[in-house]
Formats: structure tokens, C-alpha cells, sequence
């Protein structure tokens, strides 16, 4: 994220109670519960989105499918206008880019203060008409007599916008690579849609779309894997090493659907596991499954070689994906 202190007080950045307290406010919204009541909303989007493109025999997986489908579905959760989602498609890519240069830092700069502003006008809109949404309910927040101060309340929207749709495109992304270059196991979860589900956790594992955490620094002295770190010191959970590990999971360079025990760290553990896991992974099997049964012979438009990676070290996150069915 941005070091701006105005996007940068989030669940990412807290722990102890401030991190309790931020999570409470809005994981009631993410239960397994409460997102499964949006699966017919996400069914819906899912093919509304292919309708688009059916005729065509051709489109960009990212742009055309899987951006738009989790972006629209966090954007009406949160009560956000459709129709804005290619800007907070910009403003996206300016919190997970790093800015390396002078042009980049003044980008990014401008990028952020039109976000804020963005956020001034919505949440001013919210405050004098609350609605069914979770911005509304961000804004009149109370647990415990403890309200979101306003840089929390940036921050917690950043959080959510990025997070609720960021992981998921790449999620859906990676995964439909996987499948279409391992055509053995799409045909498995072909014959069989059943396994969908159980597919998608192998997939987390084998090509997760975060690929490492955020910077930590040690709080005590600790041993790890025979290695000393001392109180202080840096660290980088690297997740997709942790998930190929050998030691963990048996061939672990194979995608395999049948892995008897599949707990990666693809939404990390203890108390910063993913507040989206539950949407996420409802997105992901909604939408390799309608993929696949409505496009049962696409397959990869250029050579895999040729795809382009997103350069940014948090995220594994290909710039596109170029499809193609009969």
C-alpha cells in the first residue's frame, strides 16, 4: 500500500486490539453465511459478462471477464456506482505499483488525492442517505463506542476495493491458465463440476495470487527452519515458496485434484487470514465453472511464453490473458 497516512491505517497495518476492532467492523459482512447469499448476484454478473462475449470467439480473459466480474461485485457491495469501476482500476494499480521514480511518486500522488476526494464526496452522500451497503455502514460504524477515525475510514475502503477485487482477478486468472495449460485436469473438472470447489483450493496452492506478505519485522528473538532472527529484523513470508514446499506437499510442481491434503497459505493464516477468503473462493468457483461449461473448448490465443507478467512484488498478476473458443 501507500505510505500516505490517509489510505495507510488499515487491518494490513494494525495489530492487537486496533486490528480487532478494525476486523469486527466489517467481517460480519464476509461470513460464509452472508456470501453465500450472494451467489445468484454472482451467477448472474458471471454470465451477463460472457453474454458480452460469446459471439465473439475471442477476448482478453483479464479485461473482458475476470476484472470486471469481482470489481462489480465489491462495488455493489460497498455501494459504489458500477459505472466507476475503470477508475478504481487506475487508482488500483497506483496503491500495488511501487513508485520508483520521481514521475511515478508525483502519479501517484495525484492518483491518491483524486481517490480521497472520491471517498470525501461518497461519504458524504452516505451520511446524509445511509443505504443497504457496507460504505453506509462503514460510516455510521460504532463497536463498542469506537468509530473509524477518517484516515481508518480511507483506509478500510482502500482495503476493501483493492483486496475485494485485486487477489480475486488474478485468483480467476491464474487458475484459468493453470487448467488450460494442464489439460488433463480441465478435463477432470469438466466430466466432473462437482470437483470445482476442491480445484480451486489446488490451485490456490499451486499458482496463489499473492505471492508474498507484506514486510513484517520480528517482534522476539525466534529460530526458524535453523535460522536465528533477532527482535527487529526483517521478514518476508514468501507464499507461493511456502505452498510448493516438498517437505509439505508431495510433488508439489503437479496440479493434481485428487492431493489428499491441500491446507496451502494461499489467504494466509492466524489473525490476519484473508477477511475475503469465503467471497473470494465463491467468485473463483462460480466463475470456472460457468467458464468451462459455456466455453468448453477455449483455450489459450497465444503462446505461454508470450504472456506478460505484472511487475509487482506483492501480487502474481498476468497484464492479460488472450483466450479463444470455436
Amino acid at each position: 500500500m501507500l505510505g500516505d497516512e490517509r489510505v495507510n491505517e488499515s487491518l494490513l497495518t494494525r495489530d492487537g486490539e486496533d486490528h480487532r476492532r478494525l476486523r469486527r467492523l466489517v467481517s460480519k459482512a464476509f461470513t460464509p453465511r452472508m456470501v453465500e447469499q450472494l451467489r445468484p448476484r454472482i451467477e448472474a454478473i458471471t454470465n451477463e459478462l460472457l453474454d458480452a462475449t460469446d459471439d465473439s470467439g475471442s477476448m482478453d480473459l483479464v479485461d473482458d471477464f475476470a476484472f470486471p466480474l469481482p470489481i462489480i461485485v465489491i462495488a455493489e457491495l460497498l455501494g459504489i456506482p458500477s459505472e466507476d469501476r475503470d477508475r478504481f482500476r487506475t487508482w488500483s494499480n497506483t496503491f500495488v505499483l511501487p513508485a520508483l521514480t520521481p514521475e511515478l511518486q508525483e502519479q501517484a500522488r495525484i492518483h491518491t488525492d483524486e481517490f480521497v476526494a472520491y471517498l470525501d464526496d461518497l461519504f458524504a452522500t452516505r451520511r446524509a442517505d445511509p443505504r443497504e451497503d457496507l460504505v453506509s455502514a462503514l460510516v455510521q460504524a460504532e463497536e463498542a463506542g469506537d468509530r473509524l477515525s477518517e484516515n481508518e475510514l480511507y483506509s478500510m475502503a482502500v482495503l476493501l476495493i483493492v483486496a475485494g477485487h485485486e487477489t480475486t482477478v488474478s485468483l480467476i486468472t491464474n487458475s484459468v491458465l493453470a487448467l488450460l495449460t494442464h489439460p488433463e485436469v480441465l478435463a477432470e473438472v469438466q466430466s466432473d463440476p462437482v470437483l470445482i470447489p476442491a480445484a480451486v483450493e489446488e490451485l490456490l496452492r499451486f499458482d496463489p495470487p499473492v505471492e508474498r506478505a507484506i514486510v513484517r519485522w520480528a517482534a522476539a528473538d525466534a529460530e526458524l527452519g535453523g535460522r536465528s532472527i533477532a527482535r527487529g529484523e526483517l521478514v518476508i513470508a514468501v507464499i507461493g515458496s511456502a505452498n510448493r514446499d516438498e517437505e509439505r506437499f508431495p510433488n508439489a510442481d503437479s496440479l493434481d485434484l485428487q492431493r489428499a491434503d491441500v491446507k496451502h497459505v494461499g489467504f494466509g493464516r492466524g489473525v490476519h487470514y484473508c477477511l475475503g477468503a469465503p467471497l473470494a473462493r465463491v467468485e473463483a468457483e462460480i466463475a470456472l465453472r460457468t467458464l468451462f461449461e459455456r466455453l468448453p473448448t477455449l483455450r489459450l490465443a497465444i503462446a505461454e511464453d508470450d504472456l506478460y507478467w505484472r511487475p509487482i512484488p506483492i501480487f502474481r498478476s498476468l497484464a492479460s490473458l488472450p483466450v479463444a473458443w470455436d
